[in-house]
């Protein structure tokens, strides 16, 4: 692990991360986190459902890329806490070889890290601690262990709406695409208002008044973190509708296909090949 000191953690106020967890079923959040979670679901009772959406996305992305388009080497920021299957298991299962780099700047992440480093022999699998907002740190601690003269996939899932416009987020999703080889892909989610704009804008409200910035984007501003990218098919969609089918079969306790009728889920998704 490279960029990291003994983590603090603070329980005194919920943190997105810890939110998320608690919504994927995961032990790791705190009392804190799960009043939070549970007040954004009285909002919003898809909350749940939307976060699982979001990860079986994450998994079907990253087995096309290391399948169909050959990827072996994957950035993955904003990593959260560990929810297995973890990415590296993913690519890593489709080739043994491939290697993968975590980066986070959550203290919690940290603690949990040795799990995100449980790879195959075959390849690598690091974690640095590196906020987003700095995306030179990242390239920079990342670059020991990816060659950035060879395609790579950088995934930003669920990450961009906790960063403001006037944070730079399209300016942090430009730095690290910028940086990449041509053949290289981004995987990207973001939560959108379009579907329940009265749910999300409320959901709105609720994190920031428990201290978590949150921001979503109309289809139109998500697509401009693809600007100069070509969309793999089927383009900028709901996050559930991104190759729902190869969901069949039940891999890794995803949905297997199974009919879902709880309406779109308000996050759009999509892969982009830099040219």
């Amino acid at each position: 692990m490279t960029g990291t000191e003994r983590p603090v953690i603070d329980t005194s106020k919920p943190h997105s991360a810890r939110v998320y967890d608690w919504f994927l079923d995961g032990k790791d959040n705190y009392p804190v986190d799960e009043e939070l979670a549970r007040q954004i679901l009285a909002i919003e009772p898809q909350a749940k459902r939307s976060a699982q959406h979001n990860r079986w996305f994450m998994h079907r992305a990253i087995r096309r890329l290391g399948r169909d388009m050959g990827v072996r080497q994957f950035l993955d920021v904003g990593t959260g806490i560990p929810t297995e299957p973890n990415l590296h298991r993913i690519a890593q299962d489709v080739a043994p070889a491939s290697r993968v780099v975590y980066a986070d700047n959550d203290p919690i992440v940290l603690a949990h890290a040795a799990a995100l480093l449980r790879g195959t022999s075959e390849g690598a699998t690091e974690y640095v601690q590196a906020d987003v907002r700095d995306p030179e740190a990242i390239l920079q601690q990342a670059g020991t262990v990816l060659d950035f003269g060879r395609p790579i996939a950088v995934s930003v899932i669920a990450l961009m709406h906790f960063i403001a416009d006037e944070d730079g987020a399209f300016e942090v999703v430009k730095t690290l695409v910028d940086a990449l080889a041509p053949g290289s892909f981004l995987v990207l989610s973001q939560l959108t208002a379009e579907f329940n704009p009265e749910a999300v804008n409320r959901s709105v409200r609720t994190y920031g008044a428990g201290g978590v910035t949150l921001v979503p984007r109309s289809r139109a501003e998500v697509g401009r973190f693809f600007d100069g990218l070509e969309l793999l098919e089927p383009g900028l969609v709901p996050v559930d509708e991104w190759h729902r089918s190869d969901d069949e079969g039940g891999e890794d306790g995803e949905d297997g296909g199974r009919a879902d009728s709880g309406g779109p889920v308000p996050l759009y998704a999509a892969v982009g090949r830099k040219p």
